[in-house]
């Protein structure tokens, strides 16, 4: 059995939560965040506390319900705080730039790549070689950093590449004579 599941959410005072079935909508000031969950799971909203029940009582059912605590908590810490990523260049003439919502990548290919930065992420450039991403949808902005990422990834001899700011890069050895 799921042990998240069982824990319940205090909602903070500032922020507002509609449940519809199986909709969430989390609102707060000028912030919107609406999801559907999976219907196997009884999302009960009292007073200041939400709680989550499997519909079907087995494993997978309490499992869901872990799953969509987690989903709702994560919305209710997005509108709260917002969540960021950033991102590192690592490799000679690669660089970053950012224009309105366009971000300009060139990675050493003999083009420059344009990428189109979705609504409700913000893009801000450090300097040429570092971006951080910010939003409130933490499944949106680890999409576009793993998009972003995907362009070129480190690769394991010298570690060139786009990584995240905590990853660590395991440096193979040369084949040797």
């Amino acid at each position: 059995m799921s042990r998240i599941a069982k824990k319940l959410i205090i909602i903070p005072d500032n922020i507002k939560i509609i449940v519809n079935k199986q909709t969430v909508s989390v609102l707060s000031n000028n912030k919107i965040l609406k999801n559907t969950f999976n219907k196997n799971v009884n999302i009960i909203l009292n007073n200041n506390k939400i709680s989550f029940k499997p519909k079907i009582k087995c494993k997978n059912g309490w499992a869901q319900a872990g799953t969509v605590r987690s989903l709702v908590n994560s919305m209710i810490i997005g509108i709260i705080k917002g969540f960021q990523k950033k991102l590192i260049l690592f490799g000679v003439g690669y660089k970053f730039s950012l224009e309105k919502n366009i971000l300009h990548l060139m990675i050493g290919f003999s083009h420059t790549i344009l990428y189109t930065i979705p609504n409700g992420i913000i893009g801000k450039c450090l300097n040429q070689n570092e971006i951080i991403l910010k939003g409130i949808d933490k499944q949106l902005l680890g999409q576009v950093a793993a998009n972003i990422r995907s362009y070129r990834p480190p690769e394991p001899y010298k570690g060139k590449g786009i990584r995240y700011s905590y990853e660590i890069i395991k440096i193979k050895e040369a084949k040797k004579k």
